[in-house]
């Protein structure tokens, strides 16, 4: 099915710009998905698109219209002016969608063998929050848990910084108390990082199952994820600031995971 749409005044057309909002996020259920990356990547994790905006003036290639055949939504064709009150985006790329949440348990997180996991806590910046979705999903984590929300992870600025990845990354929000409970019952050892630790984040072990905790970017870590932590490290800084911005310190010891791990089977082929 296919709607024209020239008018601002469009019920759907006020829905979408409306969506920006996180209280009106919060009471639909729904949330923005602009991008053909991001829709892409929204299709292949099964999210349900319920409409789709479309202005093909603003594609940017020649796969758009098979990625709006597979979103098998209601499709809206704007005008060049509706589609960009529509966008966030400086430079629209003609694909807006309205989709479904996903609400996930805690316990839905299947942990490899040797669980590699992210708790993000109270993490205030969409951008920050979305890097580190986007870092998580290329270390191959199993999965992203968000503590104590701060920022809502279908802000379209999260879903944009992470560039899709929000919808192939097994990705929960749970309290501080759950989490802790879910590590501890799964014998997961919880990595704080901390520009008050005494040891560098490289003279420590993590090829066994670790969870990286990272908090707010002015605070860090509360109290209770310091005091329960079982380890915590540092990034040694050699300049004038005293830490680095939360999503490239979550980067970096997401990679130091990968780094160890990979020395280890190294040696294991060698023996």
């Amino acid at each position: 099915m296919i709607e024209e749409i020239t008018s601002m005044q469009n019920p759907k057309v006020k829905l979408a710009i409306q969506l920006a909002n996180r209280r009106v996020r919060n009471q639909t259920n729904l949330f923005l998905i602009e991008g053909y990356r991001e829709l892409s990547r929204a299709v292949q994790g099964r999210v349900k698109i319920i409409s789709l905006f479309v202005c093909p003036a603003l594609f940017l290639g020649t796969n758009e219209q098979a990625l709006i055949k597979q979103a098998q939504a209601l499709i809206y064709h704007c005008s060049e002016s509706v589609f960009r009150k529509i966008s966030y985006r400086d430079r629209p790329d003609g694909l807006v969608a309205i989709a479904e949440q996903m609400h996930y348990p805690l316990h839905s997180i299947s942990f490899s063998s040797t669980a590699f996991v992210v708790i993000a806590e109270a993490i205030e910046k969409p951008g920050n929050l979305g890097t580190i979705l986007r870092s998580a999903d290329a270390a191959g984590v199993d999965g992203v848990i968000v503590c104590d929300r701060c920022t809502d992870i279908y802000n379209p600025n999260v879903v944009r910084a992470s560039v899709g990845t929000l919808f192939t990354t097994s990705v929960v929000e749970a309290t501080s108390q759950e989490v802790l409970h879910l590590m501890r019952e799964h014998k997961i050892k919880i990595i704080a990082a901390t520009p008050s630790a005494s040891q560098d984040f490289t003279q420590v072990d993590l090829t066994g199952p670790v969870a990286i905790a990272v908090g707010t970017e002015q605070l860090g870590l509360s109290d209770f994820w310091m005091r329960e932590a079982d380890i915590c490290v540092r990034i040694p800084m050699h300049g004038i600031a005293d830490s680095l911005n939360v999503a490239t310190a979550t980067t970096l010891l997401l990679y130091e995971v990968i780094r160890q791990r990979k020395g280890k089977n190294a040696n294991h082929f060698l023996r």
